[in-house]
């Protein structure tokens, strides 16, 4: 893989001393407490969500999202004629990319996308596909780019819905915003919006949990002004019984949370008009 040469890195051998924190203990498994959050949230409670357009201002569109710690930027730019491609298209397409700027985790990220980020960007443009009117500009693409700036949990339904708004705010015909939340399951707990260290309890797999141990992420993207789901994403092992509840509390949850999103546009027109 290529490297820019430009660039200087930190040094390939430095480890965060946080790493070492449980090196003392006796017991190997890490024990979670699931009595109480770290932030004092019920466990179907979500964090406050800060949105705002406009901050990228060499893009047509963008949005900023804060919920809790996890900070994420959003831009849009004009439709281009799709690249390489013979014959002509109907409809349009969406490109996306998603990104953890290199500060934004524990564990520091390259430059380059990685697996999980390419994987992650196919789910955005997934999650936006059905919400935007793709027939309104034909052999033309519109390019999404999302920058996670710190990943405090949940930043794939953080992007998700910041890249929503900035399409909105683009002004780009859609059929609808595009909400997004995320629910970590452990055990018969359901953690709403879970942070980046309950993330990692419900995505870590261990040896002395029997195989029917519910574990798992579910993230889902609806519209909630169609009753319709645009996307789902799970990790993990989780039963039937509890993707159906999860599902249940995912799209209630949506519905609460779009009114954000509106008034947030709504705002934007406002000071445009003043």
């Amino acid at each position: 893989m290529p490297v820019d040469q430009k660039r200087i890195n930190g040094p390939e051998v430095t480890v965060p001393y946080h790493i070492y924190a449980n090196l003392n203990s006796k017991d190997k498994e890490i024990k979670y407490d699931l009595s109480k959050r770290s932030d004092e949230r019920g466990n179907n409670e979500m964090r406050k969500i800060f949105l705002k357009t406009g901050v990228v201002s060499q893009a047509k569109g963008s949005a900023y999202i804060e919920m809790g710690e996890t900070k994420v930027v959003c831009s849009v730019f004009d439709p281009r004629e799709v690249p390489n491609k013979n014959g002509y298209g109907v409809q349009g397409e969406i490109y996306c990319e998603f990104k953890f700027a290199p500060f934004s985790c524990q564990k520091r990220k390259i430059h380059q996308q990685n697996a999980e980020e390419k994987h992650y960007s196919l789910l955005l443009q997934r999650a936006l596909e059905p919400a935007v009117c793709l027939q309104e500009f034909p052999n033309f693409q519109v390019d999404v780019y999302a920058m996670v700036l710190d990943n405090a949990g949940s930043s794939l339904a953080a992007a998700i819905m910041a890249a929503s708004t900035a399409l909105a705010n683009a002004g780009v015909p859609m059929f609808g915003l595009v909400t997004a939340s995320t629910i970590g399951i452990y055990g018969d707990s359901f953690l709403m919006d879970p942070m980046d260290t309950e993330e990692t309890m419900c995505n870590t797999p261990t040896e002395t949990k029997k195989d029917n141990f519910n574990q798992g992420l579910i993230t889902l993207a609806s519209l909630p002004q169609h009753d319709q789901i645009s996307e789902v994403f799970l990790i993990g092992n989780v039963d039937t019984d509890s993707i159906i509840r999860a599902t249940d509390i995912l799209t209630a949850a949506n519905e609460d949370i779009c009114p954000v999103l509106q008034q947030c546009l709504v705002k934007t027109v406002m000071k445009l008009h003043h």
